[in-house]
């Protein structure tokens, strides 16, 4: 039979499992190795821990190698912490032992000396994370035991638990207790999931009510199959985002899912509500590859965005939707064009020229296998940079004001009308670009044209 023994002391728990002959080889006292403190010694701990050694060689077999670690391991902690060792001797008891309490509450503790060892409670104190406690919160009950009253508890300050400890005068650990003081959860939310390329699931929520409860919260995803099957749980949480777990494989298609989230702690539980889904309408893909940016002609405001298909998505029926969005390289604004549609390219018009702009495209699954529902949007394509040519009329100017009077009128009222063309042109539209291109390169032909005028009248 084994006793298990779980203290811990000045922040770090110590977890060790010994066999119950380790218990009787040190209840007779001195003899067995227990010194005036009530500490352990370590030729009785040593002798103890051989025997059981050889015991758990014998019944399980385990290889040398693996066994003297463990030995070595053991060893360590009980010479790192021999006062510790003193609560298997039941030197002394704490009660309650690692209670767990809502925040604003009052706690009683005892501390009982076993009366063989000759300790009085007046020589006892008391200790929280390491920090001693004022004498005046003692009570002496006894002449072997010694209370302490802590009123209206705050959160617990490390979610393993505060360390509640008693010592004699000599500064040796006699017992200890944890004190869980914190919150029950409240009702996960925002309980959200999605299928990348329809092999996985991954789902995210976040904590209810302010999220903090002082005290360890174990949160758990749960799924079934909404008529059928067997309640499962996810097992996957380290995606490396808190309040998330992946499921990678074994999701059945065109049969909806039940799933919900339960928090628990020492102090209660709570669900989150049911969500019902099917894989298929909460697909999403892996980014648009192969993103390239390149400049049209010699036009100084424009820039040609081509990508491929996501490649794991090929061998489905469904269509797609592209974003594109772009900024200008010393911004951090993002301009995004929601209407490119089933295209996998896309001209970007109006832009500055002779700058450089960052480009990325996502897409979103529509339709997949025949679902009604819009998927879920990938993310975004790393970012692809490109630059507009230089404008000539920036590198070229004219020094004839009659001149540019009088094509200031017709400059305005073209720009207003191609303003509206582009405003009605409703994306990648090709019927207006090119409307657009042709004005463009009769601009540019007519303003060299005027340069090279003006040029040869001042020559």
């Amino acid at each position: 039979m084994h006793r298990r023994i779980n203290r811990t002391f000045g922040g770090y728990s110590l977890k060790f499992s010994l066999l119950e002959h380790l218990r009787d080889a040190s209840s007779s006292g001195t003899d067995a190795g227990i010194n005036s403190s009530g500490a352990l010694e370590l030729d009785t701990v040593w002798h103890a821990w051989i025997k059981y050694s050889c015991i758990v060689q014998i019944q399980t077999k385990r290889k040398t190698a693996n066994l003297f670690r463990k030995m070595i391991c053991l060893l360590f902690l009980f010479h790192c912490a021999a006062g510790v060792l003193s609560s298997s001797t039941q030197v002394a008891t704490i009660y309650p032992q690692d209670p767990a309490l809502p925040i604003g509450s009052s706690l009683t503790a005892t501390c009982s000396v076993n009366p063989d060892h000759g300790i009085h409670a007046g020589s006892l104190y008391w200790t929280l994370n390491g920090k001693r406690l004022p004498s005046s919160t003692y009570s002496i009950l006894s002449p072997t035991v010694l209370s302490i009253t802590l009123p209206r508890l705050s959160g617990s300050r490390q979610r393993s638990g505060d360390n509640l400890v008693c010592h004699n005068s000599g500064g040796h650990v006699l017992a200890g207790s944890c004190i869980y003081v914190g919150m029950p959860p409240e009702k996960p939310v925002n309980l959200t999931c999605w299928s990348r390329n329809t092999k996985d699931l991954t789902c995210r929520w976040a904590p209810g009510g302010q999220g903090e409860t002082f005290i360890k919260t174990k949160y758990t995803l749960k799924y079934k199959l909404r008529w059928y099957g067997r309640e499962k749980e996810c097992e996957d949480y380290s995606t490396g985002e808190p309040y998330t777990c992946y499921i990678p494989r074994d999701l059945a298609l065109f049969t909806p899912y039940e799933i919900w989230v339960e928090a628990s702690n020492q102090l209660g539980t709570a669900t989150s509500d049911v969500i019902y889904l099917d894989i298929l309408d909460v697909v999403t893909t892996d980014p648009p590859t192969d993103v390239t940016v390149s400049r049209v002609g010699d036009l100084e405001d424009q820039l040609t965005v081509r990508w491929g298909t996501p490649p794991a998505l090929k061998d489905f029926l469904f269509q797609a939707k592209y974003q594109i969005r772009y900024r200008l390289e010393e911004s951090s604004d993002w301009k995004v064009v929601d209407d490119v549609g089933n295209q996998t390219s896309c001209r970007l018009a109006g832009l500055r020229p002779g700058t450089v702009y960052f480009v990325q495209v996502r897409c979103n699954p529509v339709g997949i296998l025949g679902s009604r529902k819009a998927g879920i949007w990938s993310d975004w394509s790393h970012p692809t940079a490109a630059s507009t040519p230089h404008s000539e009329r920036l590198l070229t100017g004219s020094c004839d004001s009659k001149v540019g009077q009088q094509n200031s009128t017709l400059r305005r009222d073209l720009k207003q009308f191609f303003g509206w063309v582009r405003k009605h042109a409703y994306g990648c539209s090709g019927m207006s670009i090119k409307l657009y291109d042709q004005w463009r390169v009769w601009l540019q032909k007519s303003h060299k044209t005027r340069n090279q005028v003006l040029q040869g009248d001042k020559s």
